[in-house]
């Protein structure tokens, strides 16, 4: 799994560390004040860097008592207590405390070190399944081929389903929401369980315990029938039960719920993909997380056809074969992949009399 850290640290990131870190002794007076408030103003985003300071700070002090931190910490400190102070404080002393702290952070910033404020990309390749432990206490985990962004701040955890499929088991905290969102929907959530799946122009969203919502730009969607938008609701009807599946088209603001067989759901974590009745588009689209050598479907017509197996992952001749076997399919391999494509009906047969022979006897 490639984990990717994205941000920089420039003068004017430098600079906002340094005002948090001297705010954190005590409040500004005098002069000092007059210079943040110069600073906050000289650019349009010297605020936000300042709030993303103020987030990761909040982010390295919750976890200055875990062992990685201690260790990381006693090695920087002494550096730490070395470097010009000035350029930290503006020429006010920094507390032993916010040393300690200060030597953390810039540990945890040169060390790739996970911390509150910057976004972090979690990814799986072809093939691929990872879980990985949060740092709220959370679980992710990645189906094949799919990647989730996760960014925590001082008020909320953050997630996108970037592809492919993920499933979150949230600690709770119901001061700081856990969301994840896709294609314009984010789920929301406070301690549960659940999936969220881009496949086939759709986001699928599975609860297997406790409440989520689901919202779009303009409502909350999580309603028994496909309900336009906007459309007035009743409370009840704002979350998704347990053993429901929530269907949203990307680009449709209507929902569908459906019940959802949850150990079939769940297959994917055990190495296996589970079909019942399943569009053969949406099945190939799920294979193809495990497959180097990739199915495309050659009309619209095989992609309805409804398959039903079970298969291993990554076997992705396995499913080829199964499936041409049993349903009205075929498969060609056509440029370092497979082409599957929809058998033509059968045309009756008329007998020397005129009639229509059965078709079973053709």
């Amino acid at each position: 799994m490639t984990v990717r850290h994205e941000y920089g640290l420039g003068e004017a990131r430098e600079a906002a560390l340094a005002w948090c870190l001297r705010l954190a002794e005590g409040p500004l007076v005098g002069a000092e004040r007059e210079a943040f408030d110069a600073w906050l103003a000289d650019r349009p985003g010297n605020a936000a860097l300042f709030d993303e300071a103020v987030a990761l700070w909040s982010g390295v002090e919750d976890q200055a008592g875990s062992p990685e931190m201690v260790v990381l910490r006693g090695q920087a400190l002494e550096s730490a207590r070395r470097a010009n102070a000035r350029r930290w404080a503006h020429g006010a002393l920094l507390s032993r405390r916010t040393m300690a702290m200060a030597a953390s952070l810039l540990v945890a910033v040169m060390a790739g070190v996970w911390f509150i404020g910057l976004p972090t990309t979690y990814r799986t390749g072809v093939g691929e399944r990872e879980v990985v432990a949060l740092p709220d206490g959370s679980k992710l985990s990645l189906d094949a081929d799919s990647a989730v962004t996760l960014r925590y701040t001082h008020a909320r955890r953050q997630l996108t389903l970037k592809k492919g499929r993920a499933r979150f088991s949230v600690a709770k905290n119901p001061l700081r929401p856990f969301t994840v969102a896709a294609a314009g929907k984010t789920v929301v959530a406070v301690g549960t369980e659940f999936s969220v799946e881009r496949l086939g122009g759709q986001v699928r969203v599975i609860l297997y315990e406790g409440k989520v919502s689901v919202l779009t730009q303009e409502s909350l969607l999580a309603t028994p029938t496909p309900i336009p938008v906007g459309q007035a609701r009743k409370s009840a009807d704002l979350v998704l039960k347990p053993g429901g599946e929530l269907i949203m088209a990307d680009a449709a603001p209507v929902a569908q719920l459906a019940s959802a067989d949850l150990s079939r759901s769940l297959s994917w974590e055990g190495g296996q993909l589970i079909f019942r009745n399943e569009p053969l588009a949406s099945a190939v689209e799920r294979v193809n997380r495990y497959a180097e050598r990739k199915i495309t479907l050659a009309d619209p017509a095989a992609g309805q056809v409804l398959v039903s197996g079970v298969f291993t992952a990554g076997d992705t001749d396995a499913f080829i074969d199964g499936v041409t076997a049993v349903f009205s399919v075929r498969a060609e391999q056509r440029g370092g992949g497979t082409v599957i494509s929809a058998d033509p009906p059968r045309k009756p047969v008329n007998d020397s009399a005129g009639g229509a022979s059965n078709p079973s006897s053709a």
